[in-house]
């Protein structure tokens, strides 16, 4: 592809464009009001697409590196991120998600399917428990955030989504403040993202990923972008004001629900 076929704009505006843009902007509302969902969201659609594990995580990175960076800069204007956590968070995060990026890369990706789409229903469900029960699970101390960003940037590579899930449930589960907690896991995304999206070209520059289809997933992922852009200065306002159990209980029914099509999916 040359760059003039790349500023072809019947290339990134095709016909998945609004849907994507749609996609993107409801799940950067969600993410960034709750801390968590825009990777599931956007991930759960491109497999139901039938896009590669591969393919998808790397399309959600790239687009998340720009939606991160808008909702870094609208939680920052509302005083929502705790900068010592934000340092630690950010370095364990990106060292996960390169870790994630490498196996994710090595293996086939309809061999891991079934795993990535049984990691998204767990989401789900830990997200219903959590607005069911309205507490969350201890699994890390806030206090040892590096491990935390380990753990949720490994998971949201292999997954494409699990970075808010795991870190910002944890972070509340063990007492963190919860405008702190989402705010700064957001701005701690960006450069989760951003460490993925380039352990992801590196692979392909290197022959260690051959892929094919990214070309068809230009026009969704600028639809990604532009809705998720959008979607982030409201989000960050939306965390102050919104009730976030209700919240969890729309999004975790959503990802339950597009896991269990993908899962039908794979059985039929």
């Amino acid at each position: 592809m040359n760059f003039e076929q790349l500023l072809n704009p019947q290339l990134w505006l095709g016909s998945d464009f609004w849907l994507y843009a749609a996609v993107g902007f409801a799940a950067q509302l969600v993410d960034g009001a709750l801390g968590m969902a825009y990777g599931v969201i956007s991930t759960t659609v491109l497999l139901s697409a039938g896009v590669s594990p591969a393919n998808a995580s790397a399309s959600v990175h790239a687009a998340k590196v720009f939606t991160g960076a808008a909702s870094a800069l609208s939680h920052f204007a509302h005083g929502n991120i705790a900068w010592r956590l934000l340092a630690y968070l950010s370095a364990g995060g990106v060292l996960g998600g390169v870790v994630g990026t490498y196996v994710l890369t090595s293996i086939d990706g309809q061999k891991v399917k079934p795993f990535v789409v049984t990691w998204l229903g767990l989401m789900g469900l830990v997200i219903i428990y959590r607005a069911w029960k309205g507490t969350r699970p201890k699994v890390f101390s806030w206090r040892a955030p590096f491990p935390l960003g380990l753990v949720g940037g490994f998971f949201d590579a292999i997954g494409g989504g699990g970075w808010g899930p795991v870190v910002t449930g944890t972070l509340l589960g063990a007492g963190a403040d919860a405008r702190k907690a989402i705010g700064t896991t957001n701005a701690a995304e960006f450069f989760v993202a951003g460490a993925t999206s380039v352990a992801f070209l590196v692979a392909l520059l290197t022959g260690h990923w051959e892929t094919a289809g990214l070309k068809g997933l230009l026009s969704a992922l600028a639809g990604l972008i532009i809705g998720g852009v959008v979607a982030a200065p409201i989000a960050g306002w939306m965390t102050k004001v919104l009730p976030l159990r209700l919240l969890t209980w729309i999004v975790g029914l959503v990802v339950v629900a597009l896991a269990i099509w993908q899962g039908v999916d794979l059985l039929t």
